[in-house]
């Protein structure tokens, strides 16, 4: 019983925020436009901002863990590829094949990564989340771009000088990720044992601070039931690689090569949290219809309080966490 309100603690206010994010919407506090808003501010100013003060409080070299990373890149990358090649037997229209793998994949990292280390281990945790997102964020971005520009429609594709043009300015958004950008100031202010004045590291925790209440009620507010019932089968299976299916075949990868604790956490989240919203964001603006990809974040929302309970309660029974 200890270890199931363990698990529930970790989780309920998560997306109790999230439920928050619902009501205010059906009583016509948060509209389309302060949601897109609000989203907006927290992917360019407080989770940014809440990433450096992760990293730059920190030893860098002891917050550093090459290994961790490097894991963390590996099983992205191996993850991609299986549900690209999953998606071959299961998916037969080709613009659908790219929503499919991409939702299949991509996680709200980031977001909920922060969330739950902050929540489990207080805002005193070290830096697995950053070090997480460090490894498996960037090649979120790149593998999408890559994979909704190949499987586009004929006749939405760009031409070839476009689709040039496009992979430049999708790696120059890479490169300038705000996410990335908190990470690698967080890292350098950290190496360079640059120190913080009072004044400023107060503002730095109080806008930091809300990126994940703020997060958490906006992806809740964007969430529609209504459109999680349009492409079912392929979305209710790529919500289920992503809840469960990758998380059951690494975790036990994982825990084989030391990894314990806020590591765990980190891996977990990246594994198995829901499909991120932006996702629906890129593959409408690059020639795709993104119907499967909203139904598939829909779920995945939905279901992550569920699956992330019981993983939660699998990793502290074992204690692993």
């Amino acid at each position: 019983m200890g270890n199931l309100i363990f698990s529930l603690n970790a989780t309920m206010p998560i997306f109790l925020l999230m439920l928050l994010g619902i009501f205010f919407r059906k009583i016509g506090f948060m509209n389309e436009s302060f949601t897109s808003q609000m989203n907006r501010f927290v992917f360019r100013i407080a989770l940014p901002v809440l990433l450096f003060k992760d990293l730059a409080e920190q030893d860098f070299a002891a917050a550093w863990d090459g290994g961790f990373v490097l894991f963390c890149f590996c099983v992205t990358c191996i993850s991609i590829a299986l549900v690209s090649l999953i998606s071959r037997a299961v998916v037969k229209d080709r613009a659908g094949r790219g929503e499919f793998i991409q939702a299949a994949y991509r996680s709200s990292a980031a977001l909920l990564g922060i969330a739950f280390i902050h929540n489990i281990y207080g805002e005193e945790s070290t830096a697995m989340g950053p070090l997480m997102i460090l490894g498996s964020v960037p090649l979120y971005n790149i593998a999408a771009v890559t994979v909704l520009v190949l499987t586009a429609e004929e006749g939405e594709k760009e031409s070839g000088r476009d689709s040039r043009r496009l992979l430049l300015r999708t790696v120059k958004n890479v490169l300038t990720n705000p996410l990335i950008l908190g990470i690698l100031v967080g890292f350098l202010w950290s190496l360079l044992r640059i120190p913080q004045p009072q004044i400023m590291k107060s503002v730095v925790s109080s806008v930091g601070a809300l990126a994940t209440p703020l997060g958490l009620m906006a992806m809740g507010a964007s969430f529609d039931l209504g459109k999680a019932k349009k492409s079912a089968g392929p979305a209710l299976l790529a919500a289920f690689i992503k809840l469960f299916g990758l998380a059951a075949l690494f975790l036990p990868l994982a825990v084989k090569l030391g990894f314990r604790n806020e590591q765990l956490i980190a891996i977990l989240v990246m594994l198995g949290s829901s499909t991120t919203v932006s996702s629906f964001v890129m593959a409408r603006n690059m020639g795709h219809e993104g119907t499967l990809t909203s139904s598939a974040v829909m779920l995945t929302t939905l279901g992550a309080a569920f699956s992330l309970t019981f993983w939660l309660y699998v990793l502290k029974s074992l204690g692993m966490i």
